[in-house]
């Protein structure tokens, strides 16, 4: 038959999703910026409307192409090729990820090997007069609370892959629980830091690396939540499961990073300095 599909390959069709959300984007940048400096759109006496506008266009743009997605998938355009390389798209996102992270590594690293390049720290690091957070109380909690989200995670994975719904949904909420309980205890410790975001490159790039994680653990805890609800949908299957496998492997990324913050950041780049309440 003319125009019958004849390869394994999905092509979109054309869409407005892209362009919205690129103009959304552009949106948020420029409100964000301009909420950063006064006299311009956007002014914080402004409320930083632009910002928002744009803001709510990139979340409902991205809603409704993920919406889109998962319709394809259930209209079975998601050939075994088409998952591939959906993979590795995923693998290829996590990628440019840890790229992110090693930046922020990076600054930590150049300031605390270097210290002696920073006359404000006094040449040594930790910076002379900080209080550090103790590793072995809140962080280690939260270390081991992500370790064993890992082990609840794949849990949840191998039950879906042997067909135990029931499994999966307990395996989820389970994870979901952990990523919120981890996000609590680590708003609890920032609030009760010892030292400010601003004023000293020790403050600044800890909070920066850990607080991006931090992000990254409520992006993660949203991603598995949205599985959770397709689950008691019953949208997956043990053959076709992107969207869950996709949650698994951003999840188990957020763990490694937080092995090598907590390592790196909390118990190396702490070490001699007092510690807070200690």
């Amino acid at each position: 038959m003319a125009g019958a599909k004849t390869h394994d390959y999905h092509i979109l069709p054309p869409d407005y999703w892209p362009i919205v959300g690129a103009f959304s984007a552009l949106a948020m940048a420029v409100g964000g910026i301009a909420w950063m400096h006064t006299g311009h759109v956007g002014h914080p006496n402004g409320t930083g409307w632009l910002f928002f506008a744009g803001l709510a266009g990139v979340l409902f743009t991205m809603f409704k192409w993920w919406t889109n997605v998962i319709n394809e998938a259930h209209s079975g355009d998601h050939t075994p090729v088409v998952q591939l390389h959906l993979r590795y798209g995923m693998i290829l996102f996590i990628a440019s990820e840890v790229m992110f992270f090693v930046g922020w590594f990076w600054a930590w690293f150049d300031f605390s090997l270097f210290p002696s390049t920073v006359d404000a720290v006094g040449g040594v690091w930790p910076p002379k007069g900080v209080e550090v957070l103790d590793p072995f109380a809140f962080p280690l909690l939260n270390t081991l609370i992500l370790l064993c989200s890992g082990t609840t995670v794949t849990w949840a994975h191998h039950a879906l892959i042997h067909g135990d719904r029931d499994g999966l949904k307990r395996g989820l909420w389970a994870t979901i629980i952990l990523g919120l309980m981890f996000t609590s205890i680590q708003a609890w410790e920032y609030a009760h830091a010892p030292f400010a975001f601003k004023g000293l490159n020790y403050g600044s790039s800890f909070f920066m690396a850990t607080g991006f994680h931090g992000f990254h653990v409520i992006v993660g805890t949203i991603f598995l939540s949205v599985c959770l609800i397709r689950a008691y949908r019953g949208d997956f299957t043990p053959r076709q499961h992107f969207g869950f496998e996709a949650a698994a492997w951003y999840w188990h990324f957020v763990d490694v990073v937080w092995l090598f913050l907590f390592v790196s950041i909390y118990v190396w780049g702490g070490w001699g300095a007092p510690v807070h309440g200690g």
